[in-house]
Parts: structure tokens; C-alpha cells; sequence
């Protein structure tokens, strides 16, 4: 735990060094304590200390110095730090300079110099104000700290990324949170530079990109291998499964991931039916304890980084990063997965990330509390995210096409839902349009038997309307279905294109695509059954086909 700190400022370095002298040799294995001649030099350190999450305890402070008068600068420094004590060193003569303090800054006292004895003049009245102070200190929060407004989509966007790579942060809402107004002014920021980024370290960064917040906390590595036996692409289940059997079986394992891992089922707040969890465990926590899992085990992770395409050459698969940058594979399985489709409707767009969310967003749901949020979608995914969010609106309503959620969702989110006083569905309804000003504030809705329309005021808008293969950047000869999910194993040989791309001497392994080494598995591949445990499975059964792969080469 840091010590806080104790600030000592005094234009006279004789007078500092011997109240300095005097205040370690009491306090200095409970306090940090800091001094210097300079009151400006001891501002600057302020917005330092703030950055970095230290806490100030007392000030004591010269009145007469030649950069400023101590009760200005107490002044200053109390915007800062308002809590800590506050305590003037005086001369006789400067009594009414210590009348205007208490009444200015609250002063908590002034002390004349000189102090001698500390053991009578000095140290009760330390022992007194720190004793009050630790009374009423809570401990601040050590990490990242993110300052922006809550309906910006770089805002959500940094949110989203921390709280899937399992980094803890503090939010500081700029509209409602007067600390976030004294974090933007000790760093000499406007609102133009929001979001703000304070890490641990005291380091501030003015709107990052996620790619400089993934290097800063140490999520992006450097490729320590010259050539790999398999890269995963995607750290979905199927391929966090994959990497943990691949790593776990001697293989030199690299995983890819191009936002943060867990995929879809990251996002989710509670999974119910995964075998040997029968209280149920968060996507979160699952997501956390495969990533352990295949570090141990030895497996790299290089994330965020996008693939853009896959080259082959004398055998080889050379995946290529969108920087430009090339890695060297013997085999790949591909776990990309899917994306959330886009709701086409008036207005969506205009509010994404400000109201409207693909997915869970579960940074966002303790924000909406005692509020109205909707939930378009009738899988399982927006069950999840509507149980969820019940916790926290006062009302959540589900939007449908069909007219029940009987055969899109499973029973036993069904069944809880129905016990949920603050969940109602509307059936055979769409959204027809989003509004609001800055950020969602109505949706209008229309029934499809009825065609009647209906407006409602609405805080978020959470949408589950099937998936997208993200398969775009897929080499052209690796075949995909109608829908662009990658075809694998036999279901190939129905394709007239296959026989003039497969040229191996035998058949498509089970998950094998029509390149030769190149593997899917999880919901990119055609006819997956888009469950957390059937992505597991074909996950790590893919390396078992990667290995018997790797003896033919």
C-alpha cells in the first residue's frame, strides 16, 4: 500500500531542512514526506501525485514566499487535494495573514515559529490533525483511470476494451463527477481532449487509441518465434480452447485476437448450462480462467492486432497483420467468429455508443439504473443481457419479430424471464426508428400484425439480431457457404469449385477448409451449433487434426 504523503514548503532552506528534519524523524515510516523552496515546483508535483493515485494527508506550508503567499497556495492546492490538512507556518507578525487563512481555506492551524521543542510545540498538533485525517481517509482506487463523457463512443469503446481484457479501471463521468473536472485541470486539459487515460503510473493520455492503451499495460507482445507450429486466430472459446491444447501438447502456439478475448461469450453475464459449473459462471470469468490456463501452459497471446490475410509459400502459412506486419506458421485454425449484424433502422447509427450497443456492453449497465433499456433479439445472447440489465433498469423490454421467444431462446432463460416483474416482451414488433439529441433518448417501435407505431422514451438499446461471420479478409480460395461462414471437411466435396483448389492426395479432415493446414472451428465454421461448449470442443479438436497435419509435412 503507497504511504500518503505529507508536503512541506518553505522558501528558507534552513527553516526546511529543520522542519523537515523534524517531521521524518516522527512520521516517516507512516508518511511520504516530500519539501521544496518552490511553490510552483510543489503545484506541478500535485498533478503528478494526482495522476498516480497518491494521496496528500497534510500540507505545511510558508506564508511568506516569494512565488505566492502559502494561503494562496493552500488555495490552489486544495482543488486538488480538498481533504488533506492544512496547517501555515507563520512569523509573529503575520497573525493576520493566519485570521485570513481560517477563514479562506479553512485552515486546521498555524504554527510560529520557531517550533521548539517539537516534542511540545511540533508533534501534538501533527498527531492531532493526521489522527482526525485518517479518520475520514478512504484509500483511492489504484489503476487506470478513464475520464470522458458517458454517451461518447471512443468513451464505451476504451470501456469495452479494459473490461474485456479483464483490466479494472475507474470511470469519471465529466457531466456529473466534480473529480473528473479537477483531473482534466491539473493535467492542463479541456473537454476537447476527452476521453482522458490516467494509468497508475501517472502517465495521462488524451484520447488514445486502443492500439497505445494495449501497449501501455502490456497486452501487446512482441512474436518471439521466427516460425510457429499453429496460429489461432481469434480468442473466442473455440479459440482459447485451441490454444490451451496446443500449447498444453508442445506446439508453438500463438493466439490473435483483434479486440480483446472471450469473444460473443465474454460478453455474457451468466452462463447456465455449462457443464461443470452448476451454479452457472460469467463469460468474464470463464474468459479469465482459459487465459491463465494457456499462459501457463506456454501459448502467446498478440493482442489487439488484426489479420487482413493469410499467404502461402513452399508449405507455409504467412498470416498478415494489418500493419503490415507477417508471422510465419506451419498450420492455422481460424476462430474468428461472428459479429453482431447491423440493425437497419432510422437513426441507429447516429447513436452507436451513445445509446445504442452492440452486444452486452456490461460497462455500461450500472449506468442505467431506474431506467428504461430494450433489448432487440430472442437468442439466448439477449436473454442473458436482459436477465442482466434487470438488475439495474427499472424497466427492460424485449423486442421480437415472431410472436414468441419459444423457438429462438432456451427454456430456462425463458422460465426466468417470465418470473422477472420488470421484463415484459413485445412480440411481433421492430424498430423503426432511434432519436434523441446527443445520445439515445426514444425509440419508436411498430407492431407487425397491427401496424400500429408506438413511442417510447428509451435510455439504451442493446441489439442481438444474428451473427456475421467475420470472414471478409478470408483468402479467396478457402470456401465459404452462402452466408460467409467457412466451409470445412467433407461438406467441401459438394462445391464444383473444390476439386480445382484441393490438391492434396487426401480427403478434408472434419474442420479442415479447402487450403491444406488452414482449420475453422466455432461459430465461423458452417453448421457450427453456436454454443459456448460445442466451440470448446471443436477448438481443441482441431489441434488434434493440426498434429496429424504437421506429420504429413
Amino acid at each position: 500500500m503507497k504511504l500518503p504523503f505529507i508536503i512541506i514548503v518553505d522558501d528558507d532552506e534552513q527553516v526546511l531542512h529543520a522542519i523537515r528534519r523534524d517531521m521524518r524523524a516522527r512520521y516517516n515510516a507512516e508518511y511520504k514526506i516530500i519539501s521544496t523552496t518552490s511553490a510552483n515546483e510543489a503545484l506541478d508535483a500535485l498533478a503528478e501525485l494526482k495522476n498516480s493515485s497518491d494521496t496528500v494527508a497534510l500540507f505545511l506550508v510558508d506564508q511568506r514566499m516569494p512565488e505566492m503567499e502559502g494561503v494562496d497556495f493552500l488555495q490552489k492546492a486544495l482543488k486538488i487535494y480538498p481533504d488533506a490538512k492544512r496547517m501555515l507556518l507563520t512569523a509573529y507578525s503575520d497573525t493576520v495573514a493566519a485570521i485570513k487563512a481560517i477563514n479562506v481555506v479553512q485552515l486546521d492551524y498555524y504554527l510560529t515559529k520557531p517550533w521548539y521543542p517539537a516534542e511540545e510545540k511540533l508533534y501534538p498538533v501533527i498527531d492531532d490533525l493526521l489522527g482526525d485525517w485518517q479518520g475520514h481517509y478512504t484509500p483511492d482506487f489504484k489503476g487506470i483511470k478513464i475520464v470522458g463523457y458517458q454517451f461518447s463512443p471512443l468513451s464505451h469503446e476504451i470501456k469495452d476494451y479494459l473490461a474485456g481484457n479483464l483490466i479494472p479501471y475507474l470511470w469519471f463521468d465529466f457531466e456529473t463527477n466534480p473529480e473528473a473536472k479537477t483531473l482534466v485541470e491539473v493535467n492542463n486539459l479541456g473537454i476537447e481532449d476527452l476521453p482522458l487515460v490516467i494509468y497508475e503510473d501517472g502517465i495521462c493520455m488524451a484520447k488514445p487509441t486502443i492500439r497505445s492503451i494495449a501497449e501501455k499495460t502490456g497486452l501487446t507482445t512482441q512474436i518471439k518465434n521466427e516460425v510457429y507450429d499453429v496460429v489461432i486466430i481469434g480468442a473466442g472459446p473455440a479459440g482459447l480452447a485451441a490454444s490451451v491444447y496446443g500449447s498444453s501438447e508442445g506446439l508453438k502456439t500463438l493466439l490473435i485476437e483483434r479486440r480483446a478475448p472471450g469473444g460473443q461469450a465474454g460478453t455474457s453475464s451468466r452462463i447456465e448450462n455449462y457443464l461443470g459449473f452448476p451454479a452457472g459462471l460469467s463469460g468474464a470469468d470463464l474468459t479469465r480462467r482459459a487465459i491463465s490456463q494457456a499462459q501457463r501452459l506456454g501459448a502467446e497471446f498478440l493482442l489487439p492486432r488484426s489479420v487482413c490475410g493469410i499467404k502461402l509459400k513452399d508449405g507455409y502459412k504467412i498470416i498478415v497483420l494489418s500493419d503490415g506486419q507477417e508471422i510465419v506458421s506451419r498450420s492455422v485454425v481460424i476462430t474468428s467468429g461472428v459479429d453482431y449484424r447491423k440493425l437497419e433502422a432510422k437513426g441507429i447509427e447516429d447513436f452507436t455508443g451513445a445509446g445504442v450497443y452492440y452486444g452486452a456492453a456490461r460497462t455500461e449497465a450500472s449506468y442505467f439504473r431506474e431506467k428504461d433499456v430494450f433489448i432487440i433479439g430472442g437468442g439466448n445472447s439477449a436473454g442473458q443481457a436482459a436477465l442482466h440489465m434487470s438488475k439495474f433498469a427499472r424497466k427492460v423490454y424485449i423486442v421480437i419479430r415472431r410472436d414468441s421467444l419459444i423457438a429462438t431462446m432456451s427454456a430456462y432463460l425463458i422460465n426466468e424471464i417470465s418470473l422477472s416483474p420488470n421484463i415484459e416482451v413485445l412480440t411481433n414488433t421492430e424498430i423503426i426508428e432511434a432519436s434523441g439529441n446527443t445520445f439515445l433518448e426514444n425509440l419508436t417501435v411498430i407492431n407487425t400484425n397491427t401496424q400500429e407505431k408506438t413511442n417510447y422514451a428509451a435510455s439504451a438499446l442493446y441489439i442481438f439480431i444474428g451473427a456475421r461471420p467475420y470472414t471478409e479478409w478470408i483468402r479467396p480460395d478457402i470456401i465459404k457457404d452462402s452466408k460467409g461462414f467457412i466451409e470445412t471437411g467433407r461438406n467441401l466435396t459438394t462445391y464444383d469449385s473444390f476439386a480445382k483448389i484441393w490438391k492434396s492426395n487426401r480427403d478434408p479432415y472434419l474442420l479442415e477448409t479447402s487450403c491444406p493446414g488452414i482449420f475453422a472451428a466455432g461459430d465461423v465454421r458452417s453448421g457450427a451449433m453456436n454454443r459456448v461448449a460445442s466451440a470448446v470442443g471443436e477448438g481443441s479438436m482441431a489441434i488434434s487434426f493440426v498434429h496429424k497435419y504437421l506429420q504429413e509435412m
